[in-house]
């Protein structure tokens, strides 16, 4: 296991290069996966500006105006931000930063650092201004198309996202949060990927209705980009050892030239420190492994949802009533994680005497909304051409 990039390129190139111990191979992961689902975002999108499926929005922008006082602070906040904890990582002594992910929401960092690159960032952003300064500001409308805000999309899809997986999270785990409320609010782990889907869901939503975008054929484009993103996002998970293993697995393999690590896994190294600190020659953090096997979960569902990548984009076109490509990715979604809960390791619920975890019960609510969706939907386009 590969808790940060330090360890990964220690021991697949035996360099050692100190600053990559900031970059936590879980979110190295999970920003590929974003930059990766913006793309396949794009494209989708961009076909279907071409088939004429969607429209552009009219903006009105003002041109040649000087740099205003809000976008001077708000650009000397961000670099303070960055200067205080990015920068301080770097310059602090190793004491302080030894564990990066404390140190990052811990109230330690740099004034100097914060200071200086806050106010770079307000004089990049004053001089950037400057140049293009007219001796009269004019106003000028420009067309905007659903890709051109991927970015923004994928900006409120991750904030949303985080927001979400972490509510989820303390939901799932009520009682250890309200025995140590701060521990969970401010921790980096714990993050529930329902939790995060269902909250970015409902923000682009809202985006979209903001922007004038046709909201199924957005849904419909960002299908397959989910997928990909999860995919991706597992391997993260994977490398890093985060806890998303499977249930104990003591049984033989199936296939004798099935390497260990894809049947049952100890998980050295791994970033949540859990098992015992066995691995003989390591010294300090991330020395733990698991005392027995366990299923590999994160490395099955990238090699499912990668499946299921290839069926909906293969099958993408043949989708002609907006959201029914929607609804199918909800079910194919729904069905890969309620029969992968039955091996991964998660707290239960209780209702009414059934013990179902919080993934399980989603999923069924995923794959039930699915059917509905693509019914309602065929239903309504059905109608609708009997009257036209």
């Amino acid at each position: 296991m590969y808790p940060n990039l330090y360890y990964a390129f220690k021991d697949l190139f035996g360099v050692e290069w100190k600053f990559l111990r900031f970059v936590n191979s879980f979110g190295f992961f999970v920003a590929v996966a974003f930059i990766l689902a913006a793309i396949v975002l794009a494209k989708e999108l961009r076909r279907k500006s071409k088939q004429g499926l969607l429209q552009p929005t009219e903006m009105q922008v003002t041109v040649g105006q000087p740099a205003t006082a809000g976008e001077l602070i708000l650009n000397f906040l961000l670099g303070f931000l960055l200067g205080y904890k990015i920068l301080a990582l770097f310059i602090m002594n190793n004491a302080a930063t030894d564990d990066p992910q404390a140190f990052i929401f811990s109230t330690l960092g740099s004034w100097p650092a914060g200071i200086g690159l806050g106010l770079l960032f307000s004089g990049l952003k004053w001089w950037d201004k400057h140049k293009q300064k007219l001796a009269k500001p004019e106003k000028r409308v420009v067309r905007i198309w659903p890709q051109d805000r991927v970015g923004e999309i994928v900006i409120i899809a991750l904030v949303a996202g985080l927001l979400g997986a972490k509510l989820f999270d303390i939901f799932e785990n009520w009682n250890g949060f309200l025995k140590d409320p701060s521990s969970y609010i401010f921790s980096p782990s714990g993050l529930t990927w329902y939790g995060g889907l269902i909250c970015a869901a409902l923000a682009i939503w809202w985006y979209a209705k903001r922007h004038k975008i046709g909201f199924w054929h957005l849904n419909d484009a960002a299908a397959p980009a989910l997928l990909l993103g999860y995919a991706v996002g597992r391997i993260g998970c994977q490398v890093a050892g985060d806890g998303d293993w499977g249930i104990v697995n003591i049984q033989s393999k199936p296939f004798s030239w099935l390497p260990d690590w894809m049947w049952a896994y100890t998980y050295p190294h791994n970033v949540n420190e859990e098992g015992l600190k066995k691995i003989p020659g390591c010294i300090g953090k991330y020395c733990n492994e698991l005392e027995v096997g366990h299923f590999p979960t994160p490395f099955y569902e990238t090699v499912i949802c990668l499946i299921l990548l290839l069926i909906v984009w293969s099958l993408r076109k043949r989708f002609k009533i907006p959201g029914t490509l929607f609804a199918f990715y909800l079910i194919l979604n729904g069905v890969e994680r309620f029969f992968i809960e039955k091996i991964r390791i998660n707290n239960r619920l209780d209702i009414f005497g059934i013990h179902p975890t919080q993934a399980e019960v989603i999923s069924i609510l995923l794959i039930l909304g699915g059917i509905i969706l693509w019914i309602v939907l065929k239903r309504k386009s059905e109608e609708k051409s009997l009257s036209s």
